[in-house]
């Protein structure tokens, strides 16, 4: 309601200058038919003033703004990869021996442009993943977890994430596999509905940072080539990737 009041206080103020800059100009040049000519000039130009400036400028700094979210939630995507993403997906690969299925999808070659990550996304969210972890690796898993709980709660905790929604279901995602398996009493000898309930888990878990990884890697090409060339050569599902330059 204050805020109503002030606009209308503002409103009305405008108005009432306008009015007194008007009386001025009659009182000084006594041309009434002048003031008439201007203001309906500048009542005719008032659509298209508005025109320019609800639509078109906002829009063009909306797209600015945008531009910039979207830069900084890469960044943080970029710390996530860094810091648990791209280790998480080398356990994936060494531990999950259906994902050597998804190998040629995932061995992204230099040339690739956004047309090949759009397929692979497709071929990704296409593929049924099947995961069966017994007792020592989901031991490890959850260790690995545990230890990132810290970052991902972190993550949760960044407003701007907002803008990345498959980001944040990757997130969440994590967050909810860590608490499954943290609490349970002895993951060596799990009845075998709950094996399953928690293997549903860390296959959405598998799949979402799959998909994300495709969209970083893509993010990475057309900004940062340096970054691209860095994840290319330390790319988990690449048997002959390496790091040194040869």
């Amino acid at each position: 309601m204050k805020k109503n009041y002030k606009a209308l206080l503002m409103a009305s103020s405008f108005i009432a200058l306008s009015v007194i800059l008007y009386f001025i100009h009659f009182l000084i040049f006594k041309d009434t038919h002048h003031i008439f000519i201007y203001l309906l000039g500048d009542i005719a130009f008032l659509p298209v003033d508005v025109l320019l400036v609800s639509i078109i400028f906002h829009k063009i700094i909306s797209d600015k703004d945008k531009a910039e979210r979207l830069k900084k939630v890469n960044m943080v995507v970029s710390v996530f990869f860094s810091e648990a993403g791209v280790e998480l997906m080398g356990f994936f690969c060494k531990e999950d021996a259906h994902l050597k299925d998804l190998q040629a999808v995932l061995l992204i070659d230099p040339q690739w442009d956004s047309r090949d990550y759009k397929n692979a996304i497709r071929q990704i969210k296409k593929i049924d993943s099947s995961v069966n972890f017994q007792g020592p690796c989901l031991l490890n898993l959850s260790s690995f977890l545990t230890a990132k709980r810290e970052l991902f709660l972190t993550l949760l905790e960044n407003p701007i994430l907002i803008e990345h929604e498959t980001f944040s279901d990757l997130i969440m995602s994590l967050a909810h596999a860590e608490q499954e398996l943290a609490n349970r009493k002895d993951l060596n000898q799990l009845p075998e509905k709950d094996h399953a309930h928690l293997m549903v888990d860390i296959e959405r878990v598998q799949k979402l940072l799959l998909l994300e990884w495709l969209i970083y890697m893509n993010h990475l090409r057309k900004s940062y080539p340096f970054l691209y060339s860095f994840s290319l050569r330390t790319n988990p599902f690449d048997p002959h990737a390496e790091v040194e330059i040869k």
